[in-house]
Formats: structure tokens, C-alpha cells, sequence
């Protein structure tokens, strides 16, 4: 091996995108003598901010298990040092000895730091918010990047209250799962006695913030022989639910500004009596204003008397309630509020639902399968008996909003031969049904007439329903390559080189793209995410049979919301549309689709 340094070997000219990884740094190798032992290894890097990419001073550099730390110096940069270790004696050749000896101090390294991360107040944090920032191989050092938090804050005013309230306030933001786009809990903070209020170390996204309810107890207006007063939830800026409430836009680093005035009402005295509750059932409630779904809201349950009870203003509501024990059951009621004590008509709780899985298998003749001259012609899989295990069954809720109390989950099997697919405990509501398969995929599923590859279900109180899944294995096969990415150059090609390459990919934090298929709209085609190997390729076999939008980004994309068209409009001179028949075998090279972060 040519003398040199291993960074050096670290940094061969690569036409692939970079990785994450540890940069290891250590003396000079000889191609005359076997190295007995190498020097030092050491960790150097930087921290940048990510927006600015100017060093982050005195930030925590640190493992995961905390056994390593140390803090960034006024350039924003650190440096661990490692003891050496011995090279392998039972290698004969130098290069390779030379390399094993190398690959042992990387993997000495890496056990002791697995992937080091940063953290400075006024950032995010990296557990909450876990980065994969890229790393310049240029640049001869570890780069570590921290995202300033976004923050919203603001002020909460109360006319004609005590100023000593405080209220609490409620941020949601908008996720997407599955290419959705649902509204989740995004944190939850209590306003000062000023009525201040801040939110910080969030992530850039869309957001919608409200402020709970909240009763008056001001004592120079309180009456006990009159109506009680209240601020009903208010949402910003100044709607009176959730659905029409602004959304807040938030970039990384950025700071909005919001005031909310809730409007002080009258409340009334509200009961929904439920029939069929008794003194040990434990209830869930929630309300909605009618025909406008999300939180705000709240009324408890009196176990006692079977009665849910509280206060709200005037209006129409929805009282939904779900018993969690000793059985699990759910029962709706309309209640309106006209400036008078209420009683709502009586609630029943029936059954949740029941979904069992019908599963067929379609499969082609396995050519691994035994083959006898007395039996020349394999068997056929198509009537072979499938197993549980073979398929992963999902339920998933397509409401924007999605209630928190969902309780559906697969029965057990009962014996060890029990392969049935049954979902107790089902709540109502819509649901999109997914399936993975160790063989195949999914060539139809149904309800009825109803086909679920295309249409979510819908699924009413205490319904036992019935799904159809076929599992097919005739799926097409795509190869392909990304435009500008390739693999290592001959240089890299030395024992020492395509170690330490080798070892730098296994260990990296993900590759250097990743391809997307994105089924048409009433196509009977199935999504599918696809990593990129180092060398721009990609493969994917059983892809179901449709038309599809083929896009290749530089990142992984957890938050594409592809079944929103509006959304994949942006890409639509971008990346392939193809044409899928069963078998088919096809073969494409795509443009990388850079992304801002």
C-alpha cells in the first residue's frame, strides 16, 4: 500500500452522496513493514447551524450513552481521542493486514460513540427531533448540525376577568402518515398570570393553536343564584372551532406571534343519561360542536348515577363516550344548549365492531419446490394453506382528525395451528386496511362491493364485518438507476479503500436516496418507499400491477403527502410515469429531486 494517511483513504474521490458518519483519523501506514500498531484514533468535527451554517460555540457533543462528552470551543469545534489498538497477527498480507487493523480501531470507535450528536439550548432537541445531517468528505471532519427551534408566543386576554387567571392552551400539528395528513398533539403549556404564554423547540409545520376552557371565578362577578360564566375554547385567531380555525405556518428558527380573546359566556348545567352503564364502567367523553369535529370541549362521567355531567354554553353538540372496562363499548348522543340546564336524550353503548380477514393466496408453482421422476411437475402453492405470520394486517383510521381512544387490536390466535385474522374492539369510523406479505402482495381487498385499495371503510357501531384479501406473487420487478450517482472509482478499489467504503456504508445513516411509487388516482397500484444503494441503484420485485408516478429525492420524504393531488402537483414534470402489467419487468434512470433540508 502506498504510504499515506488514512484520511487520506477516507477521502478518495467519491462520486456518491454522502453518508453520516464517524471520521477517524489516525498516523501513517507503511507498505514495507506490517504495522505492529497504529497511533492514536481520534474524532474531530464541527457543529453548524443548520439554517445559517455558521459554527454553534459551546454546544454538547455527545454519545448516546452519554459516556463521551464534551463541549464545541468558540468555532463550534470538538475532538475525542481513542488509545490504539494492535492489528490482527494472523493476517499475512501488509494491505490487509493493514486494513483489519483499521477496521478494528473503526469499530473500536463506533462502539464506544455509535453516532454523536449535538444539543444547545435554543435548538432542537436531538432526541425529540432526531437529525441526519449530511457530511462533507471534503471537508476532513465530522459535521454536526443543529436546527433552530421555531416558537410561537403570544398573549391570551381575558376582558372582565380576575388577571390572576390562567389558561391553559393547546397546539396541534398537522402529520402526515401513510401520505395523510392528521392532526396531533403538539404540546400543551399554561399561559402566565400576564397571560403570556410560550411554546418553543418546534419543529417548522403547520400548526393550529386554541385555548381551553376555562370558568370565571371572578368573586365581583360570580352570582351562585344565577347562570355561571366561562371562556369557551377559543381558536386562533378568533374562530369557534377547530376545523375553522387558521392554520400557522412555522420555517426552522422562525417566531410567530399570536393573541387569542376568548369571549366570555353563560354556562348551563348539561346531563346525558347512559342506559346500559353500571357503577364500574369507566367512560371516555368526548365533545364536539355539531357537525365540526375536534377537541375543545370537555365533560366527565359520574359512575355513580350513570350520568355524564358538566357545563357548556349554548349550542349543539355530539357527545361521544367509549367504555374501557370491563368491556369496551361506544354509544353517541345530540345535545343542545338554549340558555338552560339541559338533559340530553338517553346514550346507549353497544358493541364495538368485529373485522375478521378472509385471506386467499394466488400463488405461482414454487421452482424450488421438490421435483421426483416419479413427480416431475412441482406442486402448485395455490392451494396451500397460508399462515398468520405470512401477512401483516392493519387497520388505520383516513379521518383528518383521528380520535385518541382507539382500542382495535388482532385477536390471539387460539392454538397453534390458529391462523384466523380477527380485529376486536373496532371503533366507528373510516378506516384504510393495509396489508404487507413475506410473499406476494395484496391483489384485492374488499368489503362487498367496496374495493379498499381504492376507498377506505367505513365501519358503524357493534358491525361485524367481513374483508376478502387475495395475496398474489406475479408482481412486477423495477431496476433501476438515479442520474449522477455511481459507485466507488478504481481508486477506491484497494483492499484498504474498499474496507473502510465498506464500513463506512454499513454504518451510515441512510442511503443516498430513496425512490417513491406513487399509485395514480383509481389505479390499483400500492405506494412503496425504496432505499438507493451507494452505487444509484435500486430494486423492488412483487410491485402490485397499476399505473404509477416514480419519483427519486435525495432524503427520505416521512412526510409526503401523496394521496393529496394538490400536493404531487409540483412534481408532475418530474420523475417517470409507468405503466405496470403482472410480470412486468422494467427498467428506469431518474433525476434526483434535491430537498431544501
Amino acid at each position: 500500500m502506498k504510504r499515506g494517511s488514512i484520511c487520506h483513504l477516507l477521502h478518495a474521490p467519491r462520486r456518491a452522496a454522502t453518508f453520516p458518519f464517524l471520521l477517524i483519523i489516525a498516523s501513517s501506514l507503511s507498505a514495507q513493514d506490517a504495522p505492529t500498531e497504529l497511533s492514536k484514533v481520534t474524532i474531530q468535527g464541527v457543529v453548524l447551524n443548520n439554517l445559517t451554517r455558521e459554527p454553534v460555540a459551546h454546544a454538547l457533543v455527545s454519545s448516546p450513552d452519554n459516556r463521551l462528552a464534551t463541549l464545541t470551543d468558540d468555532q463550534g469545534r470538538f475532538e475525542f481521542s481513542f488509545p490504539a489498538l494492535s492489528p490482527d497477527p494472523a493476517s499475512t498480507s501488509t494491505d490487509l493486514q493493514s486494513a483489519n487493523s483499521l477496521a478494528l480501531q473503526l469499530s473500536s470507535a463506533l462502539a464506544f460513540t455509535s453516532i454523536l450528536t449535538a444539543r444547545k439550548p435554543g435548538f432542537l432537541d436531538p432526541q425529540r427531533h432526531p437529525q441526519l445531517p449530511p457530511v462533507d468528505l471534503a471537508a476532513h471532519e465530522l459535521t454536526l448540525t443543529l436546527v433552530p427551534e421555531a416558537l410561537i408566543v403570544g398573549r391570551v386576554v381575558l376582558p372582565n376577568s380576575n388577571t390572576a387567571d390562567r389558561i391553559q392552551l393547546e397546539l396541534y400539528r398537522r402529520n402526515v402518515s401513510q401520505g395523510q395528513a392528521q392532526w396531533a398533539p403538539a404540546g400543551s403549556v399554561t399561559s402566565r398570570s400576564t397571560g403570556e404564554f410560550r411554546f418553543a423547540d418546534l419543529e417548522a409545520g403547520t400548526y393550529k393553536l386554541f385555548t381551553r376552557e376555562l370558568m370565571d371565578r371572578d368573586p365581583l362577578t360570580f352570582d351562585p343564584r344565577g347562570p355561571f360564566y366561562g371562556y369557551p375554547p377559543a381558536y386562533f385567531p378568533n374562530a369557534t372551532d377547530f376545523e375553522s380555525a387558521a392554520t400557522i405556518q412555522l420555517t426552522a428558527g422562525a417566531t410567530f406571534q399570536a393573541e387569542l380573546t376568548p369571549e366570555r359566556q353563560a354556562y348551563y348545567s348539561v346531563k346525558v343519561p347512559v342506559t346500559n352503564a353500571s357503577s364500574d364502567t369507566q367512560l371516555m367523553v368526548n365533545v364536539f360542536v355539531h357537525g365540526r369535529k375536534g377537541p375543545g370541549f370537555e365533560l366527565g362521567y359520574n359512575n355513580r348515577d350513570q350520568k355524564i355531567e358538566g357545563s357548556l354554553p349554548n349550542g349543539t353538540y355530539v357527545i361521544s363516550a367509549t367504555s374501557v372496562g370491563p368491556t369496551y363499548a361506544q354509544g353517541q348522543s345530540t345535545l343542545t344548549v338554549k340558555s338552560s340546564d339541559s338533559v340530553g336524550s338517553p346514550l346507549t353503548l353497544a358493541p364495538l365492531a368485529t373485522v375478521r380477514i378472509n385471506a386467499q393466496q394466488d400463488f405461482k408453482p414454487d421452482p424450488n419446490s421438490d421435483a421426483t421422476q416419479d413427480n416431475p411437475t412441482p406442486p402448485t402453492d395455490k392451494a396451500a394453506p397460508w399462515r398468520r405470520s405470512t401477512l401483516n394486517v392493519r387497520l388505520e383510521r383516513a379521518e383528518e382528525i383521528p380520535p385518541s381512544n382507539d382500542f382495535a387490536q388482532l385477536r390471539p390466535p387460539s392454538s397453534p395451528t390458529d391462523d384466523s385474522l380477527i380485529f376486536d374492539n373496532v371503533a366507528p369510523g373510516r378506516y384504510w386496511v393495509r396489508v404487507e406479505s413475506a410473499r406476494g402482495f395484496a391483489s384485492s381487498i374488499s368489503a362487498g362491493d367496496l374495493d379498499l385499495l381504492r376507498h377506505p371503510l367505513n365501519i358503524g357501531p357493534g358491525a361485524n364485518l367481513t374483508i376478502d384479501l387475495t395475496v398474489r406473487d406475479d408482481g412486477a420487478e423495477i431496476h433501476g438507476s438515479i442520474e449522477g450517482l455511481s459507485g466507488p472509482t478504481e481508486a477506491d478499489n484497494s483492499p484498504q479503500n474498499s474496507l473502510v467504503n465498506n464500513f463506512i456504508l454499513r454504518t451510515a445513516g441512510r442511503p443516498p436516496a430513496y425512490v417513491y411509487l406513487i399509485p395514480l388516482l383509481d389505479s390499483a397500484g400500492q405506494f412503496r418507499e425504496i432505499p438507493v444503494s451507494s452505487e444509484g441503484k435500486f430494486d423492488v420485485q412483487q410491485v402490485p400491477p397499476g399505473t404509477y408516478q416514480v419519483l427519486a429525492f435525495d432524503r427520505a420524504q416521512p412526510e409526503f403527502e401523496y394521496r393529496n393531488p394538490e400536493a404531487l402537483r409540483a412534481y408532475d414534470t418530474k420523475g417517470q410515469v409507468i405503466r405496470l402489467s403482472a410480470g412486468q419487468k422494467e427498467t428506469l434512470s431518474l433525476p434526483l429531486i434535491p430537498t431544501n433540508n
